[in-house]
């Protein structure tokens, strides 16, 4: 049982739909595991039940600007938890954000780059520390700043690559477009699965890989802004004989703010963070509920019973102890 702790936030849990319960019933808690600079790519691995993340950019003492990976080792449901648990973790990366677990147990790592290093994909190996790029062009072009990454069922790791690096500054002038991508196993050349997105930002698969959801941040341009008449919107997307998108359907529109992380849980709910936490909707789009955490970024589904929603905030991880699992 999750130990509780001041750190325990209550009321977190909002329905707006009586379906909601399934999600979360009156065992379920919102807790602070850790302060911590966790800001993108929360990524769990059952064999060591360990969290990845990677951190809020900053400056180092060379005047660049950098981000990490870093590794929590978890304690099953043990929380709060104390921070010699964190690690810093060796990886070729400069501008980490996006992170997924590969069907070979590696980190696929979305790396922005910045002016002297190409962004690029890469594969982190945990359990020998080796790192390997996997893309880091497009038809003789570079990247523009990789933002998340999912893996389809058959392998094939999809990741969106919008031009924020450039608009906050550390990356080129973009040559690409606003993409989403596949890589399929085996291949270093990616290929454009959809460019009708202004933003491009979270991506996550129905459990059966026939839907893909996107989320699309183009309100938020430049560093803090929010423009009403561009998206921030969530769309559904049937995947067609694994190579092309069919028709696409707006799920949800999230306020306030963008939506950023996307993910799925075991009965097919999706879910989208925003700045006003994590909201939760059925595949047809439907609000069911929202979990009440300001500042909340991107989340993913862990835990030895897949039942835990881990989600960062830039300056804390928390956990959402839920009454339903991961896809």
């Amino acid at each position: 049982m999750t130990t509780m702790s001041p750190s325990v936030q209550l009321d977190a849990f909002v329905p707006d739909h009586p379906a909601f319960a399934a999600v979360a019933g009156p065992t379920s808690a919102l807790v602070k595991v850790i302060d911590v600079d966790a800001h993108e790519g929360p990524t769990y691995v059952p064999d060591e039940d360990a969290l990845y993340f990677t951190t809020v950019p900053g400056y180092g003492a060379d005047g660049a600007l950098r981000a990490l990976v870093k590794r929590i080792a978890l304690d099953g449901d043990r929380f709060p938890l104390e921070r010699d648990r964190i690690d810093v973790v060796d990886t070729c990366a400069v501008m980490p954000n996006g992170m997924t677990l590969g069907h070979d147990g590696a980190l696929i790592i979305c790396d922005q780059g910045d002016e002297q290093h190409d962004a690029q994909l890469i594969g982190h190996d945990p359990r020998t520390g080796s790192s390997t790029v996997l893309v880091d062009s497009w038809a003789g072009l570079s990247l523009n700043s990789p933002n998340d990454a999912a893996v389809h069922p058959d392998g094939s790791v999809w990741f969106t690559d919008p031009s924020y690096g450039y608009l906050q500054g550390f990356r080129p002038e973009p040559k690409a477009g606003d993409f989403v991508y596949r890589l399929d196993p085996g291949s270093t050349t990616p290929v454009v699965m959809a460019d009708s997105l202004d933003k491009p930002n979270g991506i996550a698969f129905s459990a059966d890989g026939s839907v893909v959801y996107l989320a699309d941040s183009g309100a938020n341009q430049e560093p803090g802004s929010f423009h009403r008449d561009r998206p921030h919107h969530v769309y559904a997307f049937e995947i067609v004989d694994s190579h092309r998108l069919g028709r696409g359907t707006q799920l949800d529109v999230t306020t306030p703010g963008c939506p950023d992380g996307v993910t799925v849980d075991e009965a097919g709910r999706v879910y989208i963070s925003c700045a006003a936490g994590v909201r939760v909707v059925s595949p047809r789009g439907e609000l069911l509920g929202r979990i009440n955490l300001p500042g909340a970024v991107n989340f993913t589904f862990g835990g030895r019973d897949r039942n835990h929603l881990f989600i960062t905030t830039d300056t804390a991880l928390w956990v959402a102890v839920l009454d339903t699992k991961g896809a």
